[in-house]
């Protein structure tokens, strides 16, 4: 058996298993029919309209938006001060720093909103505001952040910083001049994974959520409860394509590179 030959079949095998689940979906998202059904029965559009009209859909897309885009915008915050001080402090207050900032990654994403759900009643705030969901989300997505971030600054040399302050720049001047190019890439491709996560969340988006407040997962899966037609799979596919079109953004503008 040559392995160099069989090695590429079955790397498409892989590939095929593990995107013909969004292959169907999107073609089941274009059936004629009334009911969600594959192979489809025609072709047509008139999920995808009956979806952009549909204020209840749209209105939880916005939500998921604006929650990951919070979400991210605060691990980006706290996930590089940490990283940044996982690179000066010694190794031991490093790695307990980076045991705190990877935890919520290694622990069942239901156990870490239960315990959040349990917290927040405890401390007498609920859910009431978004607050405990945005919380959530924001544990959801540290990791990835602080990961990515502590990952581009590994061959960082504090003495880059110490020259730059010696020939008279600003702590401000040192951080935008030195320290944040070295660390653009995985901050960037951080907060990408991690807005992602977010938006998808729906474990965590379930127990902490506020009355009225629906994040898309969460209104797809009220939606399949009493429905089955072609819409559920209109409003995946356009939630694929939203999550694509916001990865191919990010790498044009920032030009990241996922892979050596």
């Amino acid at each position: 058996m040559n392995m160099p030959r069989l090695l590429p079949v079955l790397c498409c095998a892989v590939y095929f298993f593990l995107l013909a689940p969004i292959l169907v979906v999107v073609l089941a998202s274009f059936n004629a029919g009334a009911f969600l059904t594959f192979p489809p029965q025609g072709l047509s559009l008139r999920w995808y309209r009956t979806f952009f009209h549909n204020a209840v859909f749209l209105r939880a897309f916005i939500e998921s938006m604006e929650i990951a885009v919070a979400a991210t915008s605060i691990s980006a915050v706290i996930g590089t001060m940490a990283a940044l001080f996982s690179m000066r402090t010694t190794p031991a207050l490093a790695n307990i720093v980076r045991l705190g900032m990877t935890l919520p990654l290694v622990l069942p994403e239901v156990l870490t909103a239960i315990g959040l759900l349990f917290f927040f009643y405890a401390m007498g705030i609920g859910v009431h505001y978004s607050v405990a969901l945005l919380v959530g989300h924001v544990l959801l997505t540290l990791p990835f952040i602080y990961i990515n971030v502590s990952t581009s600054l590994r061959s960082f040399d504090p003495s880059w910083e110490l020259a730059a302050r010696s020939l008279g720049a600003s702590p401000f001047v040192t951080f935008y001049r030195v320290t944040m190019p070295l660390m653009k890439s995985g901050l960037t491709s951080g907060c990408l994974f991690g807005f992602i996560v977010s938006f998808d969340a729906f474990s965590t988006s379930f127990l902490l959520k506020d009355v009225g407040t629906a994040t898309l997962p969460i209104q797809l899966f009220d939606y399949l409860r009493l429905n089955f037609t072609p819409e559920a799979a209109a409003v995946s596919t356009f939630s694929i394509i939203v999550t694509f079109l916001i990865v191919i953004m990010t790498k044009t503008i920032f030009g990241i590179r996922f892979t050596k």
